[in-house]
């Protein structure tokens, strides 16, 4: 190792300044272990002068458990003088009297001088600040652990091209597989099905473009052999500059909820029906008063062969009349043959739906109108509560206009998303109510045509097609309840 100068006055010149700049204590000791130089630094931390620190013995300066700590401080500094080698630093715990405990580090580099001596350089620098910021990381990311494994819901990450990179208790226990066992393993594979990893796969690629979050629901194989709807929520996960680095999902079962969910939708689809009794039975009276007055005709003597065919087409007409109103009904009333998401067309649906209804409006003497676009709007959905969240909606709007009014519906397409306006000019909702109506059971209405067709049942079926509800009002003015669902 080169010298650092030629003669110790040079040395003591030339870097006396420069020790003064180092924002550690710096202490240099000659072969006798007393202490030659000192910075600004040690001094003030120390509140030592030069003159009672300059010639001192380390041992009259630090004290013992300083010294003696970890093998001895002392001990690195004479190991260094003998070898000339630099000894790897080491960290020091201590508390003054009266002060508060300090950690410090230290590193010990030997010198040689130009007449074949050793000084030997001492670094101290006090890291109690670091040492508690990271210790206050490590608490956090211990908290942090602990509300991912305490979870009941599966929390996992994986990186961007889709391999798992963590994995909570609760994915353990659904899945029944450790995580050293799914540790690099594909997320996708966990799907049941083809078109459910496909979906896996696109989603994941769409986080990796920077999506912030996306959702879904997806039916998995549980660890009991059982296929279990799940529903996720995908984060993009990104480091210190922003950059997607993965993404973290949050997977939840609805398997009991779904069944609470189909137990309300059948209790809400016959209090739809109730509702629209009357309306039907009056639909359907008069196909069946024309049959009954065409028939009296034809069973006298000698009708005329021109109001006899009038008959007949009269009949025809009343019967295929009532069959259509039927067959509407039983659609509805028919429960649907599983909960797959299906391409569907939106603009027939709403058509269906408005057909069910309009008995209804005319008993009640409101206006009904479709105002829809003439191509079809193809979404995925599970029509028969997709149709049901629409009948409830434009049910609730026809029973908010007691004395008449008009109910249109309007059908606003976008890019990746369809707008249905459900608009009436009924008696409206109170401000304090908006908060509420989504709320399972509420209702407004007072007496026995409260039957409280599920606003709630409407916002659960909306989010589970990926879409949303808002609505607006005004007391005597009406409302406007806005669905916005994404469209293929």
């Amino acid at each position: 190792m080169m010298p650092f100068c030629n003669r110790d006055g040079h040395f003591r010149c030339g870097y006396e300044q420069l020790m003064d700049g180092i924002p550690s204590s710096v202490l240099l000791l000659d072969e006798s272990l007393r202490i030659t130089m000192v910075n600004r630094h040690f001094l003030e931390k120390t509140r030592r002068s030069k003159r009672n620190t300059l010639g001192q013995f380390i041992t009259d300066v630090l004290p013992p458990e300083i010294l003696d700590h970890a093998g001895g401080v002392q001990q690195h500094i004479e190991q260094a003088l003998r070898s000339g080698e630099a000894q790897p630093g080491n960290r020091i715990g201590y508390r003054a009297p009266g002060l508060a405990r300090r950690v410090y580090y230290y590193s010990v580099i030997p010198l040689p001088r130009h007449d074949g001596s050793q000084w030997v350089m001492v670094f101290i620098e006090d890291v109690s600040e670091q040492v508690r910021l990271a210790e206050e990381v490590r608490q956090a990311e211990r908290r942090l652990a602990l509300v991912v494994e305490s979870a009941s819901d599966i929390v996992l990450s994986t990186d961007n091209e889709g391999h798992i990179l963590t994995w909570n208790t609760a994915a353990e226990a659904f899945f029944g597989l450790s995580s050293a066992e799914v540790s690099g393993r594909w997320f996708a594979d966990l799907c049941s099905g083809q078109d459910c990893q496909e979906a896996a796969s696109k989603l994941l690629a769409q986080i990796k473009r920077g999506i912030h979050s996306l959702t879904a629901e997806w039916q998995l194989m549980a660890g009991d052999g059982q296929s279990r709807l799940i529903s996720w929520v995908f984060s993009a996960m990104r480091n210190d500059y922003g950059e997607v680095i993965g993404v973290v999902a949050v997977g939840r079962d609805l398997t009991e909820r779904r069944e609470f969910e189909k137990q309300l939708q059948r209790s809400q689809k016959l209090a739809a029906l109730g509702v629209m009794a009357g309306g039907i039975a009056h639909e359907v009276r008069g196909p069946l008063s024309t049959c009954y007055s065409a028939v009296q005709f034809l069973e006298e003597a000698g009708l005329d062969e021109e109001l006899r065919e009038q008959c007949i087409e009269k009949i025809r007409g009343s019967v295929l009349k009532a069959s259509y109103i039927i067959e509407n009904l039983l659609r509805f009333a028919r429960p649907a043959a599983d909960d797959e998401m299906v391409e569907t067309d939106l603009c027939q649906l709403l058509q269906e739906t408005v057909d069910l209804v309009a008995n209804q409006a005319k008993v009640q003497q409101v206006r009904l109108s479709l105002n829809r676009p003439p191509c079809p709007l193809p979404l995925r959905a599970v029509p028969n509560l997709l149709q049901q969240m629409f009948l409830n909606m434009f049910l609730n709007a026809i029973n908010a206009m007691p004395d008449g009014g008009e109910l249109r519906v309007d059908v606003h397409p976008d890019d990746d998303q369809v707008c249905v306006d459900i608009v009436d000019t009924g008696i409206g909702i109170a401000e304090q109510d908006l908060p509420k109506i989504f709320d399972p059971f509420h209702t407004a209405t007072k007496g026995p045509e409260a039957v409280g067709l599920g606003l709630s049942i409407c916002h659960s079926i909306a989010r589970r097609h990926l879409g949303t509800i808002h609505v607006t009002s005004e007391l005597g003015k009406g409302s406007t309840f806005r669905v916005e669902l994404p469209i293929t």
